[in-house]
């Protein structure tokens, strides 16, 4: 019996304790199974920030460089309703949540890789929306901002309805196969924390100001193997695990704090007080450092030891608080929301260099080899070496005319949701760029 069954049938305690889960892991382990992530090709992306939750795409690709409305476009789909989560990859299909206002639905898509045409569209929340006359969505926020994250198997998606947050397990083909909900939820900008899954996990945050959770579910059945309270305080970075200080670490930053939990089992590794009150990125490592960043109340990128100690070894104001930063070679990379790249040594925090691109950025770059691609609010996308020396431009492209979402860069090709004004209405389009 494998550990994802072992789990599920523990899974009726509501709640694991801890050491029953670690002895779960270790008979496991001790069978020859061990609880790693799912076997995901290289082709594909199958969550949030791609295969190691950081923004860097995988294997050898040579993704385009140029690219317009109609130049190396392999296809475009119109997508109805609004989202901002990524697109996810994973075999023949590209997946998508949506969120459609006019008739109150949040729904997954499903796409066809290769063809662009529309495989099926599943409604998973019908009603429930989010009273605008009280509670006002943030302008860079929607009802569909998470992004679905696959095992290869099954796909799951979070979304905010009825004052609570919800995860959803689907199928390939789009039947739904369970529902949690998470917890109560209270609406202060939006929500927008994707799934991550780790063995026989998927793990969901909901920090809000009604009391957040952080919580592991079983990915057969959707019960809670673990739970752990989070501040009430509103917050909208998505879990992140990341290997670091020779082991795997659930990051979570924001409501002031840096934590760090065991994945299988949610028990506290350490915590410190080391980000600010609202962070929307997601935290990256180099092995030695995490390294958060925030907007507010203040500004900061922070870089904390990941071995337990409680030191904060370097920090600074910069304001990197909606697009993720990325980490090569021992420096960091990041696209300011002002529309300013910098480039920060791990070690130290010294700024090797800072160069303007122009415009607002909300889109997290995503790292090709040592290209960087960078998109804006406009849909300009500039591409950029991951180089300490210097900023070196290497091209620069325009697609759209509103851009929230993050793209996926996989088999050497550019899955990116972009919104065109046509007739004075926004549409949203699912396109697919390719050499």
């Amino acid at each position: 019996m494998n550990l994802r069954k072992r789990i599920s049938l523990a899974g009726s305690l509501h709640v694991i304790p801890p050491k029953v889960l670690s002895l779960l892991l270790m008979i496991a382990t001790a069978g020859g199974v061990v609880a790693e992530r799912p076997s995901i090709s290289e082709n594909d992306w199958p969550w949030w920030r791609g295969h190691d939750q950081d923004g860097v795409a995988v294997g050898n690709q040579q993704p385009p460089m140029q690219w317009s409305r109609t130049e190396n476009v392999r296809w475009r789909l119109p997508i109805v309703g609004r989202g901002h989560g990524s697109p996810t990859v994973f075999a023949g299909q590209v997946f998508l949540a949506t969120a459609d206002s006019s008739k109150e639905e949040q729904a997954v898509v499903s796409v066809d890789r290769e063809t662009g045409e529309l495989n099926w569209q599943t409604v998973v929340h019908r009603g429930g929306f989010a009273n605008k006359s009280k509670n006002e969505l943030n302008k860079k926020a929607s009802l569909a901002s998470s992004s679905v994250a696959t095992d290869g198997e099954k796909l799951f998606i979070n979304f905010m309805n009825d004052d609570a947050l919800w995860t959803t397990a689907l199928d390939l083909g789009g039947e739904i196969l369970w529902q949690k909900r998470i917890s109560d939820y209270v609406l202060h900008q939006g929500y927008g924390a994707s799934p991550a899954i780790f063995g026989a996990l998927v793990i969901v945050s909901a920090d809000n100001k009604s009391g957040g959770v952080v919580v592991g579910l079983d990915r057969d059945s959707g019960k809670v193997l673990w739970q752990r309270d989070r501040p009430s305080k509103p917050n909208y970075a998505s879990p992140i695990i990341l290997n670091a200080a020779g082991r795997d670490q659930l990051i979570l930053s924001g409501g002031d704090l840096v934590t760090s939990l065991d994945p299988v089992t949610g028990e506290e590794i350490w915590e410190i007080e080391g980000a600010t009150t609202e962070c929307v990125t997601s935290a990256v490592t180099d092995g030695e450092h995490v390294f958060t960043s925030g907007g507010y109340p203040t500004n900061h990128v922070s870089a904390v030891k990941a071995d337990g100690s409680g030191e904060i070894v370097w920090q600074n104001k910069s304001r990197v608080y909606v697009p993720s930063m990325l980490q090569r070679d021992g420096y960091l990379y990041a696209t300011l929301d002002a529309g300013i790249a910098a480039c920060f040594r791990c070690r130290d925090g010294k700024e090797m260099w800072k160069k303007r691109l122009g415009g607002t950025f909300s889109s997290s770059p995503v790292m090709v080899g040592d290209l960087i691609y960078a998109t804006n609010e406009a849909g300009q996308t500039f591409l950029f070496k991951a180089s300490p020396e210097s900023f070196q431009k290497v091209s620069e492209n325009k697609l759209g005319d509103s851009v929230f979402s993050t793209p996926a860069i996989c088999g050497s090709r550019i899955y990116s949701r972009v919104a065109h004004f046509e007739n004075d209405r926004r549409q949203e389009y699912l396109y697919c760029l390719g050499n």
